[in-house]
């Protein structure tokens, strides 16, 4: 029997996730700037004050180092909040929390301490927030044990990892993109569904090149992969990670046996940017024994963000230049 569905987007997505995870715990709240009587910066949150009070969503000051502070405390002693950080580029007043406080203490307690906060970040560009407003900072929580991060690319997705963040007993880094709050999709409505933590999903599937990709790039992937399939013939694996940490090590291996060819894409900045390290972890299995080409990169350009709308789109990966570097592999035969 199918499930109910309902085409909604990733913003309505966000809200009905929280909502649900709220109503079905009564420990689980929702903390950042306007979050209650504006709704959220991103509208994420509209409503939600009038049906869970000021108690469960709480507007806090503008101080990032309290408001993390307060939400990994919380979490110690037993509740479950959900942390509007809005621009991702704020988080980096939360860092010493995050890393040194929420990320070892279940490790140095000994597995008694722990601390089921998530971070819901609004992460890239898109919409013109330039330098200081559209960073994609992934990354920097990647290298933190202790720490799980998700990107998902689907409002689907959105709603189903969002569950399993809050749900989880792990402090949990969200990335939703910024130019994808209003994009649609089919969501399921059942309460109960979710999408697991650790779990990579194969959105397409092909046998000449394989994509690995996640977040806000899925959609340009996705895209790409279709156009090249029709005007060069072209079959394209595209396999969306959702998770970053912990990463689907065996998804990733076995598209690229099974292709021979790879392609890593993120918006990110390319320096240092997290699909550097799935390309080292290629390299270093026996999946690199079954390789036909080099292992290709495209990701965001090494500098800040303009403003300028041209600019900005010119910074990140586009589905122009994703179909010619899966032709430029294809054709290495």
């Amino acid at each position: 029997m199918e499930k109910e569905t309902k085409e909604m987007s990733v913003r309505d997505a966000i809200r009905m996730a929280m909502s649900e995870e709220m109503r079905r715990d009564e420990n689980v709240f929702l903390m950042g700037e306007d979050v209650g009587i504006f709704g959220g910066d991103f509208g994420t949150s509209v409503g939600m004050l009038e049906e869970f009070g000021k108690e469960r969503v709480r507007d806090t000051p503008i101080s990032e180092n309290a408001i993390s502070g307060c939400a990994i405390g919380a979490a110690m002693t037993g509740m479950r909040p959900i942390v509007d950080v809005t621009f991702m580029d704020f988080i980096v007043y939360m860092m010493d929390n995050i890393v040194n406080q929420a990320a070892k203490t279940r490790y140095m307690f000994g597995g008694k301490g722990q601390v089921p906060v998530v971070f819901r970040c609004a992460a890239g560009s898109g919409v013109g927030s330039a330098a200081q407003h559209s960073q994609s900072l992934e990354a920097w929580f990647t290298h933190i044990p202790g720490l799980k991060v998700v990107a998902p690319g689907t409002p689907a997705d959105v709603k189903g990892i969002l569950k399993s963040a809050i749900r989880d007993n792990n402090p949990v880094i969200f990335l939703e993109y910024k130019a994808q709050f209003n994009m649609k999709g089919e969501v399921p409505l059942d309460p109960d569904f979710t999408v697991p933590i650790g779990k990579a999903d194969i959105k397409r599937e092909g046998k000449d090149v394989t994509v690995v990709t996640y977040g806000r790039m899925l959609e340009r992937v996705l895209k790409a992969a279709d156009e090249v399939r029709e005007s060069e013939g072209i079959s394209v694996e595209v396999v969306d990670l959702i998770t970053l940490a912990p990463l689907d090590k065996e998804a990733v291996l076995n598209s690229v046996k099974k292709t021979g060819r790879v392609l890593l894409v993120n918006d990110a900045y390319k320096t240092g940017g997290f699909i550097g390290e799935v390309a080292a972890m290629i390299a270093e299995s026996d999946a690199f024994d079954f390789l036909d080409g080099r292992i290709l990169r495209l990701a965001g350009e090494d500098v800040p963000m303009p403003y300028s709308a041209v600019l900005e789109r010119a910074m990140v990966p586009s589905v122009d230049k994703i179909k010619q570097y899966i032709v430029k592999l294809a054709n290495k035969r």
